[in-house]
């Protein structure tokens, strides 16, 4: 059964060639067709060469976003002794121990980012099965475990991302936000394209970037030329 396209849908479609766009072209068109009645993500799906089903082809890591995300990120923290006061001296919106973990373990989410010292991961471990699904379980390559919990929260409270290719090789990650000036949204493209190029695993082989695409929540795909992207400069 096809799908119907919304009027709205229809002429947002309509503004979007079928050809790859300068980056800051992209970027205004972008924010152009970002027209629904809410705050829209600026959001950047990268297909990258790769084949995550081998070890020596995933890619994880976290970018810091210059420009931050537009978003209000609340920091969960998991840690023993002076590093709980710690994590509440440094802005962490919730802090606890192992009364933290079995509140979690009984459906407490009211969190974006959780953060855990290496010496309880033992016991986040079982919590796995929950936070797994929902991207939140803390791991080394994310920045997530760490004893230096008063760095971790600053740079996720200021735009710090984990991201990962999925099962396809695609990278999906929100960059901004569509209210954000094109080059503002430039520069925190720019940013993730770098970190994905400094990432690249060593399994890669061949053309490691496909495509990138960008788009508003609610929008249509925009097409950006990958070179032209790898090739600017930003002071």
């Amino acid at each position: 059964m096809t799908k119907k396209v919304s009027r709205r849908m229809q002429a947002l479609l309509a503004k979007v060639e079928d050809k790859d766009y300068a980056p800051l072209d992209a970027l205004a068109l972008l924010k152009e067709t970002a027209t629904a009645k809410f705050s829209e993500a600026a959001e950047a799906h990268i297909r990258l060469g790769i084949d995550p089903k081998y070890s020596d082809q995933q890619l994880r890591t976290t970018v810091a976003l210059p420009k931050g995300t537009g978003n209000i990120v609340r920091v969960a923290v998991i840690a023993r002794g002076e590093k709980v006061t710690e994590a509440s001296n440094s802005g962490a919106d919730i802090v606890g121990s192992e009364e933290l973990i079995d509140e979690i373990a009984k459906g407490r989410m009211d969190f974006d980012k959780l953060i855990a010292t290496p010496d309880v991961m033992p016991q986040v471990a079982k919590l796995g099965k929950m936070l797994g699904p929902r991207g939140l379980m803390p791991s080394p390559k994310g920045g997530t475990v760490t004893f230096d919990v008063a760095s971790a929260i600053a740079e996720f409270k200021a735009g710090k991302l984990e991201f990962r290719a999925d099962k396809t090789g695609i990278v999906h990650v929100m960059f901004g936000k569509a209210e954000f000036s094109p080059d503002d949204l430039l520069i925190n493209l720019k940013t993730l394209q770098d970190t994905i190029e400094r990432n690249r695993p060593s399994g890669a082989k061949g053309r490691y970037w496909r495509s990138i695409y960008i788009s508003a929540t609610m929008g249509p795909a925009i097409r950006v030329d990958v070179n032209a992207l790898r090739d600017l400069k930003i002071a």
